[in-house]
């Protein structure tokens, strides 16, 4: 970065000091913890010649900041799991309502209310690029951009089927209902990231009017733009923003990034494993269960991490069931099962 001709090139200039605040981010911490280590150590020496009730003082304040300090490391240690290549970057995620009418798209849009609280309680930038409502309540499927520090390497773990048991509010004999909906996370990537190029013939571009509230030109003109990968059928699509030029930017770096997403499946092994794991919107596939009735739970069948504190969890604490997944060593050993980490 001290080089004369660092900035001859500005767009690798930037990613330089990217990768250099990433690097700093994960060593500073660390120096600061192990000093922060050395003067607790030094204080208990010191303690050690005052009068007694000095020293009770002394050791009531270190229980204060050694519980702070303990909890400031583990979320350290977490950052060291998010090693992968795009952990780092941010992440798009989607969610699509499984078989089952109203419940199941309503389920779709409590799951992406959840995730939305959830990525700003952690300070992320939440864009929605594109939702299709459903026919009576709920979405069908939304797509959402997640903006924030290692947002990808976070989001992943809520990569799968997620299952529902409640009382459906749509049922006039309130009987019991079990709804699924599949929430997809892949890593955004900019061209400047990869060498994928798509030649002209290969998408075909739509554009139709935005749905929802909106300026002068919403709903007036079609500014919402559709992008089908020709090859591989993939479809992309974005209505927020306030030009067809600008959602046609944001729907070519979704394309991007889900048809990288499909190369990766396609020639590593690991992650063919990981990306396959999802499976279908339905019984036996899921990964997590949120039981509303007859008792209130929430748990990871991969990890075995569960709490009674339902609403807590549909307002975005996932915390505890994304932090279980990292350490359950995503996604080799989490594949051992929940007995081995019981062990």
């Amino acid at each position: 970065m001290a080089g004369e001709t660092f900035w001859n090139n500005r767009e690798r200039a930037q990613q330089v000091i990217d990768e250099s605040n990433t690097l700093r981010g994960k060593i500073e911490p660390l120096l600061a913890a192990e000093k922060q280590l050395d003067d607790f150590r030094v204080l208990l020496e010191l303690g050690q010649a005052e009068p007694e009730a000095a020293q009770l003082q002394l050791h009531a304040e270190l229980d204060r900041d050694v519980s702070k300090f303990l909890k400031d490391l583990d979320a350290l240690e977490l950052k060291v799991f998010l090693n992968g290549p795009h952990d780092s970057k941010h992440c798009i995620l989607s969610i699509n309502a499984g078989a089952g009418g109203t419940e199941a798209q309503d389920w779709a849009e409590m799951l992406s209310r959840m995730y939305a609280r959830w990525a700003e309680a952690r300070g992320w930038k939440v864009e929605v690029t594109d939702a299709l409502p459903g026919e009576g309540a709920g979405l069908k499927s939304v797509t959402m951009v997640m903006e924030g520090e290692n947002a990808y390497g976070f989001a992943k773990a809520e990569r799968g089927v997620h299952r529902l048991v409640r009382i459906s509010p749509f049922d006039s004999n309130k009987r019991r209902h079990t709804s699924f909906a599949s929430v997809d996370v892949i890593a955004e990537i900019e061209e400047a990231d990869s060498d994928i190029v798509i030649p002209p013939n290969e998408f075909q571009v739509d554009t139709f009017r935005s749905g929802g509230k909106g300026g002068q030109n919403v709903n007036k003109v079609e500014t919402a733009v559709r992008i089908t990968h020709i090859p591989t059928g993939l479809v992309v699509a974005s209505q927020t923003q306030r030009s067809q030029h600008q959602n046609r930017a944001t729907a070519m770096r979704l394309l991007l990034s889900r048809i990288f997403a499909q190369r990766l499946d396609a020639q590593k092994a690991e992650m063919e494993r990981f990306y396959g794991e999802k499976g279908s919107i339905s019984w036996g596939n899921q990964i997590r269960s949120y039981v509303f009735q007859p008792y209130r739970m929430v748990k990871d069948l991969r990890t075995g991490v569960e709490t009674s504190n339902v609403q807590g969890v549909m307002d975005g604490d996932l915390d505890p069931f994304v932090n279980g997944w990292l350490r359950a060593g995503c996604p080799t050993k989490r594949m051992q099962g929940v007995k081995d980490e019981d062990e």
